[in-house]
């Protein structure tokens, strides 16, 4: 399964703020202990407008003292098409610099049930003047 997640980390629409609460943009995401805290749509089209199928709720954590490293721990929430009411669950080390990045499926609920796999996040883009950004996820799910 290929999903979009579409984040934004600036402005009045932001879904992506740093804890404790918003903080001025733009946001530090190369500060040991820096938190953030999202809820992304998530689209199976890259094209603007794609309509969400998912929502990406979860938070980050740069947990390396070197700063390019961090804890994602994240639910895809499914509201709409055929796994809706079902989540993933996430949660893994991810590298915020480097081109891809893999974390776990550690669960699941409704048709996710017991479920398992792995998921590598690629960023298409990002507008550093309006804090946009598109990440493509790949899953590779099993369940029952």
């Amino acid at each position: 399964m290929t999903l979009y997640y579409k984040d934004f980390s600036g402005g009045p629409n932001a879904n992506t703020i740093e804890i404790p609460g918003p903080s001025s943009f733009p946001l530090n995401f190369s500060r040991f202990g820096a938190m953030f805290v999202s809820d992304d749509p998530i689209t199976e089209g890259i094209e603007e407008g794609s309509a969400p199928i998912a929502r990406g709720r979860g938070f980050y954590v740069i947990t390396d003292l070197d700063r390019t490293h961090g804890l994602w721990l994240a639910s895809v929430v499914f509201i709409n098409g055929k796994y809706k009411g079902s989540t993933l669950e996430l949660q893994g080390s991810y590298s915020t610099f480097e081109g891809v990045s893999e974390v776990a499926v550690v669960g699941g609920t409704g048709k996710f049930r017991l479920a398992r796999g792995y998921v590598t996040y690629e960023t298409l883009s990002f507008d550093p003047a309006t804090g946009y950004a598109v990440f493509q996820s790949n899953m590779t799910v099993l369940h029952y």
